[in-house]
């Protein structure tokens, strides 16, 4: 199998040919009932409530933050370094976005309650240093939630098993920046001297076959 880089669309959103289609992908994302729970459990893990402030970074298309914002009655601020999903965001209703490299948060010290990413350090370049940054701009006792997918966990019922192994292979180690990275998570807050940790694993199971490209993007 070959190892030249094939970058993830969501590496960089604004350089495709139809950014535009990627925000519908985030919303038929959302849409999954699995993804609503889990993404509903990670909201939970925050514990945002009124008058709090909370960063999500990598917000992309905004639905996460604004069911934050409307579940805790907290100040959610959106950042993505996509202007196509900073515009979504927008037009979503969501009234504090920045545009925004996770490497380079441009905000002080400590001035959030909490943040989270979502899907996000599978994309980036250097996770521990977004994760430097989430940690920067999160006040002492405050929240960093993480949540990912781990490649290196997935499975296809198909007949050829080889053939699976080498299209979930090259998804994991070629197609994304950090596909097996999800089970580190916790080491990383760890080194951080983040305390209270807790790792959740969730588990998917896809029977539907029109769902399948959505969830997995087996095709692409």
């Amino acid at each position: 199998m070959s190892r030249r880089n094939v970058p993830h669309a969501f590496t960089a959103v604004d350089r495709q040919a139809r950014p535009a289609e990627l925000v519908e992908v985030l919303r038929r994302l959302t849409a999954e009932p699995f993804y609503e729970a889990y993404k509903r459990r990670l909201r939970s893990l925050l514990r945002a409530g009124p008058g709090g402030r909370f960063l999500d970074v990598g917000a992309g298309a905004g639905d996460g933050a604004l069911a934050l914002r409307t579940e805790s009655g907290a100040r959610v601020v959106g950042a993505d370094s996509s202007l196509t999903m900073a515009t979504a965001m927008k037009g979503a209703g969501l009234g504090h976005v920045v545009v925004a490299d996770g490497h380079r948060l441009p905000f002080r010290d400590s001035c959030f309650d909490g943040a989270c990413a979502d899907r996000v350090l599978q994309h980036v370049e250097e996770p521990a240093r977004v994760v430097d940054e989430m940690s920067r701009v999160v006040r002492p006792g405050g929240r960093v939630v993480l949540a990912d997918p781990d490649y290196a966990t997935q499975v296809l019922d198909i007949e050829d098993q080889q053939l699976a192994a080498q299209v979930l292979r090259f998804r994991a180690e070629v197609n994304l920046r950090n596909g097996t990275l999800a089970h580190r998570h916790a080491g990383m807050l760890a080194a951080r001297a983040l305390e209270d940790l807790a790792v959740e694993a969730h588990t998917l199971v896809v029977r539907d076959p029109t769902a399948v490209d959505n969830v997995m993007g087996l095709r692409s």
